[in-house]
């Protein structure tokens, strides 16, 4: 099969390439989904999942890209609750071969159905934005209806999931980004915005909650803004600052197949937009995920047009 590979760590994007790999087997409890589009996140190559396994042996060259979506071709022994022919869409173990390539193999359970008036480049664009704005809010957030929430980067892959989420849950939303960023963040539902280059962050006054995935002073002034038992959540690493009176988490994104079809609900409702940018097709990933200029949106891999 065709896939994407990366052998060497500090290349990164740019040590990308197109070869040829052995289709993959399903173990216990797998399927194998034929790929019909596939996303990708460039942090990935800082992760140490995606050179060695969990017994720290390298496992290169390794393919990247852990959210999928496609159609179940193969069970493997013991695997229930799917079957062959079925669209799904999912998220990808981080220790296993990824879905930049034509197949995967995939544990049952980090798939969800995906209906068939969703597209797959749809599907393969929610998995990890719209996961990790749902756990960061609901589960590690401790959010309330009625609370006021920070969002950063309210544009982004996942910010603008964190502020549809967040307004939908009956939150004051408080978007950040850049100036150009500041309509878009209004059409999603953020009811101010601060544009981070000119604008004063501290003028947003005491927030309940903030959703960083920005990192480093953004997000040591930001923990000043909690209020009495707010919470920090953050996508960027454990927070340097913490806050007096109150919680401050980090944390990693998990499969969750319920999650999934609450989040692609919300999508066949039109109470969630997506956020793609640019679909390449498999031939000329590499370059798509080596843009020359800042996207908008999220570049997804046309795997199976």
């Amino acid at each position: 099969m065709k896939a994407i590979v990366v052998t060497d760590q500090a290349a990164g994007t740019a040590g990308m390439k197109l070869a040829e790999r052995p289709e993959p087997a399903a173990a216990i409890n797998d399927v194998i989904v034929q790929i019909h589009a596939s996303g990708f996140v460039p942090t990935e190559l800082e992760w140490p999942s995606t050179w060695i396994d969990r017994r720290d042996r390298d496992r290169t060259p390794s393919i990247p890209g852990h959210e999928l979506a496609g159609v179940v071709t193969a069970l493997g022994y013991g695997t229930t609750g799917l079957s062959v022919g079925q669209r799904v869409f999912g998220l990808a173990d981080w220790y296993r071969d990824g879905a930049l390539a034509e197949y995967v193999a995939i544990e049952a359970r980090n798939l969800a159905p995906l209906p068939g008036d969703v597209d797959f480049t749809v599907g393969a664009s929610l998995p990890i934005s719209g996961l990790t704005a749902w756990q960061g809010l609901f589960q590690h957030g401790r959010f309330q209806a009625g609370q006021c929430v920070l969002a950063h980067g309210a544009t982004g892959a996942v910010g603008s999931m964190v502020t549809q989420l967040a307004r939908e849950a009956g939150a004051y939303v408080i978007g950040t980004g850049r100036a150009a960023d500041r309509q878009k963040a209004l059409d999603l539902g953020a009811k101010e915005f601060v544009d981070l280059d000119n604008d004063t962050l501290e003028d947003v006054g005491r927030v309940d909650l903030v959703f960083d995935v920005i990192g480093g002073d953004i997000q040591k002034r930001s923990v000043a803004l909690l209020r009495a038992g707010g919470t920090l959540v953050s996508i960027v690493g454990p927070s340097e600052a913490r806050p007096a009176d109150g919680l401050a988490v980090d944390f990693v994104v998990e499969s969750d197949r319920a999650q999934l079809s609450e989040i692609v609900r919300r999508v066949r409702d039109g109470r969630l937009r997506t956020n793609i940018g640019d679909v390449s097709p498999l031939d000329e990933a590499v370059a798509a995920l080596n843009p020359t200029e800042r996207r908008k949106g999220k570049t997804i891999i046309s795997v199976l047009p």
